[in-house]
């Protein structure tokens, strides 16, 4: 797995949902995304790109992604400091998968590597963040997404017309807790809808 920086830069102009999270209605049919909770780091006219925050990583923890990136030894195992050993690994979207991504809270900045996004949530993707989170020196909340969403130009805005998506205001709980499975319910909650009435008829938002 590397970690690096992406592609697009966030662009603030009104008008656009950074730092928002986008959450999938019913008619999302594609594997990737059905059920999905979304939070976007970048949205601009050049497209979009977000953090799939709701779909775990399956058979890989914190630890053992560190152990891959020489962050720590594999040999004689250490016991991460608390905070690290909270750290979800989550399955960020379908680009570029063998890359990894910190969504953290604002409580830790990295000159040149950090990207500020909104509401104290920033975006990290350098080996220095995974190195202070393993000597107990990094953020209060931190979530490593493998992948993120990209949207072309225009895409988003279309899938969003279409009846794609719904989008409320994030909050550190959507984004960093830990029931990672409940999210797609308290964010349709967040919204004002009752989740067990969403059905793929539902109308636009």
């Amino acid at each position: 797995m590397k970690i690096g920086p992406t592609k697009i830069e966030a662009t603030r102009r009104p008008g656009y949902l950074d730092g928002q999270l986008l959450v999938a209605m019913p008619t999302v049919r594609d594997d990737r995304f059905a059920h999905s909770v979304i939070y976007l780091c970048a949205h601009s006219a050049e497209g979009a790109m977000g953090i799939v925050v709701n779909q775990p990583a399956p058979h890989i923890n914190f630890r053992d992604l560190l152990v891959q990136l020489e962050v720590i030894p594999a040999a004689n195992p250490i016991e991460l400091p608390q905070r690290a050993g909270g750290v979800r690994v989550l399955k960020g979207g379908p680009v570029e998968t063998g890359r990894g991504f910190v969504l953290h809270s604002a409580d830790f900045f990295i000159e040149n590597s950090t990207l500020p996004i909104d509401n104290g949530i920033c975006l990290t993707a350098t080996l220095d963040i995974l190195k202070a989170i393993a000597r107990g020196q990094g953020p209060e909340s931190a979530v490593l997404a493998l992948g993120y969403s990209g949207w072309a130009p225009g895409q988003l805005e279309s899938e969003i017309h279409a009846n794609g998506w719904l989008n409320c205001d994030a909050d550190a709980e959507l984004i960093f807790g830990t029931d990672i499975e409940g999210k797609y319910k308290q964010a349709l909650r967040k919204i004002g809808i009752d989740p067990a009435k969403l059905s793929s008829d539902a109308g636009h938002a």
